[in-house]
C-alpha cells in the first residue's frame, strides 16, 4: 500500500490551470476528453480495469450555493470497454448488465454539497431498473479556455460501490476460496465539461 494519500502524493501532470475565478454556470460533459471508468478484483489477486465510452452528461455549478448545483449522466451500457472482446461480451449479457433490455444506465444527482475546491455529489444511480444512492468525492482540477475558444472546467472522483446493491450478481467460486470477480467495483470518474454560454 502506498505510504502517500490522495492528497499528498507527488504530482504526476503539469499544475493545473484556473483561468475563471468562478466556474459557476451551465455545461456540457466532453466526452471525447471524459473518462467514466471502474475496476474490479478478478480471481481475487489482479484487477481488471475498464471504462464505458459512449455517453452524454450536462451539469448546473452554482458555486456560491452549491446546492443548487445539479448532474445528469446517461451512459450507453453496451459501450463497455475492457479491452478483451470475450469478456465485454459476458459483461453485455444477461449475466450482467443485459443490455438488449436495459441498454442506458444513468445518474442524476439530488444533492451537491462544496467545501473548497472538493465536491460532494450525491445522486441516484440507476441501472438494470434499479436505483440506488451513491455518494461521489470529487475535486475541481482547474478551468481552462482551450485552442477553439471553449472555456472548460475540470474534476476527478471516485466511489466503491456493491454490484450486488443492483442485481448484477453474477459469479464463480474458486477452488481455493473466494470468488472470480469481486463484489466491490471501484467507479473512477475524470470529467472534463464545456461551459454552454448564456442565452
Amino acid at each position: 500500500m502506498s505510504i502517500f494519500s490522495r492528497k499528498s502524493a507527488p504530482e504526476a501532470f503539469d499544475a493545473p490551470t484556473a483561468v475563471l475565478d468562478d466556474i459557476s454556470g451551465e455545461y456540457t460533459v466532453d466526452p471525447t476528453h471524459t473518462r467514466l471508468g471502474f475496476s474490479a478484483r478478478h480471481a481475487m489477486v489482479t484487477t481488471v480495469r475498464g471504462q464505458f465510452t459512449q455517453f452524454a452528461g450536462t451539469a448546473r455549478i452554482d458555486t456560491a450555493d452549491p446546492a443548487r448545483s445539479h448532474v445528469s449522466l446517461t451512459i450507453q451500457v453496451a459501450s463497455v470497454d475492457t479491452g478483451v472482446a470475450d469478456r465485454d461480451a459476458h459483461l453485455r449479457s444477461a449475466d450482467f448488465f443485459d443490455v438488449e433490455s436495459y441498454p442506458e444506465m444513468t445518474f442524476v444527482s439530488t444533492d451537491v454539497a462544496r467545501e473548497g475546491n472538493d465536491w460532494t455529489i450525491t445522486g441516484d444511480l440507476t441501472i438494470k431498473d434499479v436505483t440506488r444512492p451513491v455518494t461521489i468525492e470529487f475535486e475541481s482540477t482547474g478551468s481552462a479556455r482551450d485552442p477553439f475558444g471553449n472555456l472548460r472546467v475540470g474534476f476527478e472522483g471516485e466511489t466503491t460501490v456493491n454490484r450486488k446493491d443492483w442485481n448484477l450478481t453474477w459469479n464463480a467460486a474458486l477452488e481455493t476460496g473466494g470468488v472470480l470477480v469481486s463484489e466491490k467495483i471501484k467507479l473512477q470518474f475524470d470529467v472534463s465539461a464545456i461551459q454552454t454560454p448564456a442565452a
